[in-house]
């Protein structure tokens, strides 16, 4: 495991993308148990004076008239823990639980939520031991905090529930006794800190984002790839176009596209041909418009979320200025978190649209000058026909995944949370969302490999250096497509290729601007 501190309000993109990718070792900056235990202090003082506080010492939502008496507040919180923990559906997976966790652990850390340094100590034991709460997915609604979710993974801190270790499911208790850990019993207010909170939206928009940065750097080498492929000008990159215009992502794609394909051998041999195209069709032309415009909205989101990422969302915050006191209010509401995976739907969407119709441009023979399908001898092959088809239905569907979950509500907790963000439904259609986009950029990388090659074969043309690497590294997996075969595993293959990672290692200098959010 690799090792990770977490300095509160100081999480970065860097460190969260660690958390996502494998389990780490988590400590806490000491610094911050001072504000931690005072905070806890705070609270005891709240108890003390003997005055109705929101969570502390009354019941929850509508409930929140009804006074508690002191010997039952320990009951109240635990109450709220298994009452809560009500979510349905898959797990989510080790990541996005891992994710959940070192957030909540930043935002407990702040000193205004009133937990004793036990739960979050509890927190990161889980985290150091690679014990996964079972969190169902759905059950949230982006308001209030995600109750369900993040009640489900405080369960495990009770011994409650299932958990897993290294994917083995166990009961609770018996994970926490493997690691030679034991449960915890809440006290006042902490039930209400550890699941008042947007930990779960916002670890499913953070996945999102991670997902829509990958699929944008691949799309972008795979797209510089069909442009060799389909004979393309490569005016179209010129920076002057993208610094009379002015984006930060134009401009920024302008000069990668140009720095893809500009030492290609396609560059000079294409222009002597009769049919070279002066415009070419969107798809090629406006590549740095419409792929600028998706990193433009993906570093906005990026932006959002790393704030919410180090924000202090649960509710009553404990404060001790001039007296203690506990100030009800609503940043549990993940209205942020919905627009910012919103935001990224919309660029997901569009970059897997604008690879099907470099696909439809490349098996079509009157634009590509290529063979119809792709393939040799068509008719008794039907080469890329379908995969087109296959393609075109993951875009369409996309746009109806794309369709904006903010502008949705729906009332709860008998009117008393009136409107809800469905954040966390927001956050978490990005990942199907996100799994169909690669599969159309995988088959798009089929057909600009299949394009190339047959130029190739045909001329003699050889692509940039950046290029022949990508194309390499297909072929090392996917043969030419010299007749039709079962196609469906390739597309399996190179679709792991698009997610994996391994296309965008050789050119990470021409992208090392892009993102504005560290």
């Amino acid at each position: 495991m690799n090792n990770l501190t977490i300095t509160p309000r100081k999480l970065t993109f860097a460190q969260l993308r660690q958390v996502y990718d494998n389990p780490v070792k988590v400590t806490l900056e000491p610094s911050a148990y001072d504000a931690i235990e005072k905070s806890h202090q705070t609270v005891q003082d709240i108890i003390a004076l003997d005055k109705p506080a929101y969570g502390i010492n009354t019941g929850f939502g509508l409930l929140a008239k009804t006074r508690i008496p002191d010997e039952e507040l320990e009951l109240l919180q635990r109450n709220l823990i298994i009452s809560h923990s009500v979510g349905v559906g898959e797990r989510l997976p080790d990541n996005v639980v891992r994710l959940m966790m070192v957030m909540k652990v930043s935002s407990l850390a702040q000193g205004v939520s009133g937990v004793r340094r036990l739960v979050v100590d509890g927190i990161l034991a889980l985290l150091n031991h690679n014990i996964i709460p079972h969190v169902p997915a759905k059950g949230s609604v982006g308001a209030s905090g995600d109750l369900a979710p993040l009640s489900h993974m405080t369960l495990t801190l009770l011994g409650e529930g299932k958990a897993y270790i290294n994917g083995e499911q166990m009961d609770a208790k018996d994970a926490l006794a493997k690691c030679g850990l034991s449960p915890i019993v809440l006290a006042a207010k902490e039930g209400l800190a550890l699941i008042n909170g947007t930990q779960t939206s916002t670890a499913l928009a953070i996945r999102g984002y991670f997902m829509a940065q990958d699929l944008l750097e691949t799309a972008t080498v795979v797209g510089a790839l069909s442009v060799d492929a389909a004979k393309g000008n490569d005016s179209p990159f010129d920076p002057r176009i993208h610094t009379a215009r002015g984006h930060h992502g134009q401009s920024e794609l302008g000069k990668t596209y140009k720095a893809l394909v500009e030492k290609s051998g396609f560059r000079a041999a294409s222009r002597g041909e009769p049919n070279f195209r002066v415009q070419d069709p969107y798809c090629l032309r406006c590549q740095p418009q419409v792929m600028g415009a998706c990193l433009d909205v993906i570093n906005k989101a990026g932006a959002t979320l790393l704030i919410e990422a180090n924000a202090v969302t649960d509710n009553p915050l404990i404060f001790n200025d001039d007296a203690p006191v506990a100030i009800s209010g609503g940043n549990f509401h993940a209205e942020p978190v919905a627009f910012a995976a919103d935001m990224l739907a919309l660029a997901i969407s569009e970059i897997g649209s604008m690879s099907e119709r470099r696909i439809a441009l490349l098996i079509d023979a009157s634009l590509s000058g290529l063979p119809a399908f792709l393939v040799r001898n068509a008719g008794v092959n039907s080469g890329f026909m379908i995969a087109h088809v296959t393609a075109a239905a993951l875009a369409s569907e996309n746009k109806s995944h794309a369709h904006p979950a903010s502008v949705d509500s729906i009332p709860t907790s008998a009117n008393q949370e009136d409107h809800v963000s469905m954040a966390t439904y927001a956050g978490r259609r990005l990942y199907d969302m996100a799994e169909n986009t690669a599969a159309v950029v995988a088959i798009e990388l089929l057909a600009a490999a299949q394009g190339v090659d047959i130029h190739s074969q045909d001329h003699g043309w050889k692509t940039s250096d950046v290029l022949a690497k990508v194309h390499q590294k297909l072929r090392s997996k996917v043969a030419y497509y010299d007749q039709d075969r079962f196609f469906a595993p390739d597309i399996d293959v190179a679709k792991a290729l698009v997610l994996g990672g391994e296309l965008l290692a050789d050119w990470a200098d021409l992208r090392q601007d892009w993102y504005l959010a560290k």
